[in-house]
C-alpha cells in the first residue's frame, strides 16, 4: 500500500517518484521469489513490505520522509505456506525454490544452469541492498564507495539489515504489542540467517556476507535488535552512561559487525581496533541525536541525557516546544563538544585497519562529524533547521581524508 498521507491514496505511477524508490525496492525484494528450477516467479510472498511516507517533523521546508515498513508474520517460518519441497513429481512441475532453499543447495549437486540462476539471485540481492543504502544514508554509501568492491557489497549487505531492523520499530502502528513480537520474529530470522537459510531476497545477500566472512559473529545483530527494544520501553535518558548503552546497540554495533570485513593491518588485531570501532559508532550516534532533535521532539522523545538538561537549566516543555535559548544553546555546545570527543578516540583507530578500510572509514568519519559543523553554522537551530552536508561538500573532503590516511 503506498499512501501519503491517512486515507490518501497514491496511484502506481507514484511508485516511480524518488521519494518511494528506496521503499519499493524492498517491496519488490520481497513481493516474488524467482524461480530456477521451472524458470517461473512465484506469487506467493511470505512477508509483507507496507509503504508509508511520514509527515517531515523536522525543520522547516523538510520534505517527508520515508518509513520503509517489513510485516513479519508471527511464527512464520522459511517455507511456511508452501506446499512441499521442490518435487520431481510427474505429475506436475516442480515448486519454485525459494531464496534460502536455493542458497542452502551444495554447488556439487547443482547443474551449472542452476548456479548460474542463483548467482543472477545474488547479484540481485547484493544490488537491492546497495540501492537501500544509497537511498537512505548518502553520507554513509559515499564512504562505502571506497571499498573494494566485496567488501563494499558485504558492508551494503549489513548495512541494509540494519535499517530494516530499524524500520521495524519506526513504522506506524496502533499498539506495541505487536511490535515485540515481530522484533522476536526478526531475531529468529536472523538465526535463520547465520545457519545458512535466508527468509528472502535481502537476507540472502547478508546469509552470502557470512560464509564469506566467517569472523563475523552474530552478538553485535543481537545487541542491535536489544536496542530497539530499548527505544520500546525508554524514551528519556538519565544519564550519560545510560545513553551510551543506547548508543552502543544501535549504532557501535555496527562497528563490531563490519569490523570482521574491513580487516586490520599488519601489528594490529581485531581486538585492538574494537575501542575505536565502538566509539565510531557512539560518534554518529550522538551526532544523529543532536541532528533530530527537532523531529524527535514531536514524537515525544528526548536523547539528550536529562542530567544535562538540568545542569544547563533547560526544561522539558521548552524543548519540546523549541525554545532556542541561550540556555539550550550552551547546552548544544556542550553534547558538540562530547561528541567531537568520540569521534576524536575513533580517530586513534583509523591506521589499525588494513590499508584498503582506511579511506573509506575516515572519509566517513570526516562527512558525518561535518555535520555537528552545520549545526554550529545554522546558530545552533536544530530545531526547524536540519543540518546536512551537500554532495559537493563530501567531496570536497575526499582529498584531506586521504592524506590523513597515508603513513607519516
Amino acid at each position: 500500500v503506498l499512501w501519503s498521507s491517512p486515507g490518501e491514496h497514491r496511484p502506481l505511477q507514484s511508485m516511480c517518484d524518488q521519494r518511494y524508490r528506496g521503499a519499493l525496492l524492498l517491496f519488490l525484494a520481497g513481493g516474488a521469489h524467482s524461480a530456477w528450477v521451472a524458470g517461473a516467479v512465484s506469487g506467493r510472498s511470505r512477508h509483507g513490505v507496507a509503504l508509508a511516507e511520514r509527515g517531515g517533523s523536522g525543520g522547516a521546508g523538510r520534505g517527508a520522509s520515508l518509513c520503509m515498513v517489513q510485516t513479519v508474520a508471527p511464527g512464520a517460518t522459511p517455507g511456511a505456506g508452501r506446499a512441499a519441497a521442490p518435487s520431481t513429481d510427474a505429475e506436475g512441475p516442480p515448486l519454485p525454490l525459494t531464496a534460502g532453499e536455493r542458497f542452502a543447495l551444495d554447488e556439487k549437486t547443482m547443474s551449472p544452469a542452476a548456479l548460474a540462476r542463483r548467482e543472477e539471485q545474488l547479484e540481485r540481492s547484493y544490488e537491492l541492498c546497495r540501492e537501500i543504502t544509497a537511498h537512505y544514508s548518502k553520507t554513509f554509501f559515499m564512504g562505502t564507495r571506497l571499498f573494494p568492491p566485496d567488501k563494499a557489497r558485504a558492508v551494503w549487505a549489513v548495512y541494509a539489515w540494519c535499517r530494516r531492523t530499524d524500520d521495524i520499530v519506526d513504522k506506524p502502528r496502533a499498539d506495541r504489542t505487536s511490535l515485540r513480537t515481530e522484533l522476536t520474529e526478526w531475531q529468529r530470522r536472523l538465526t535463520d540467517v547465520w545457519e545458512g537459510k535466508p527468509y528472502d531476497l535481502i537476507d540472502l545477500a547478508l546469509a552470502d556476507t557470512v560464509r564469506k566472512f566467517p569472523a563475523l559473529t552474530i552478538t553485535p545483530f543481537e545487541d542491535m535488535i536489544k536496542g530497539m527494544v530499548m527505544d520500546l520501553d525508554q524514551n528519556r535518558f538519565e544519564t550519560f552512561e545510560e545513553l551510551y548503552v543506547y548508543c552502543y546497540r544501535v549504532a557501535g554495533t555496527v562497528g563490531l559487525m563490519t569490523m570482521p570485513i574491513m580487516g586490520t593491518a599488519d601489528g594490529y588485531t581485531e581486538e585492538d581496533a574494537l575501542e575505536p570501532a565502538l566509539a565510531l559508532g557512539v560518534a554518529l550516534q550522538l551526532t544523529n541525536i543532536l541532528r533530530d532533535v527537532g523531529e524527535d521532539r514531536h514524537r515525544q522523545r528526548i536523547y539528550i541525557p536529562q542530567e544535562d538538561l538540568r545542569r544547563f537549566g533547560v526544561s522539558e516543555q521548552a524543548l519540546i516546544k523549541g525554545v532556542r535559548s541561550d540556555k539550550y544553546v550552551a547546552l548544544l555546545k556542550f553534547q558538540i563538544e562530547r561528541a567531537r570527543e568520540w569521534y576524536k578516540r575513533a580517530e586513534e583507530g583509523v591506521n589499525m585497519l588494513s590499508q584498503e578500510a582506511r579511506l573509506p572509514v575516515r572519509a566517513s568519519l570526516d562527512m558525518y562529524s561535518s555535520i555537528l559543523d552545520k549545526i554550529e553554522a545554522n546558530q545552533y537551530d536544530n530545531f526547524e533547521k536540519r543540518a546536512y552536508t551537500t554532495k559537493w561538500e563530501k567531496l570536497a573532503l575526499l582529498p584531506g581524508a586521504w592524506l590523513k590516511t597515508r603513513p607519516k
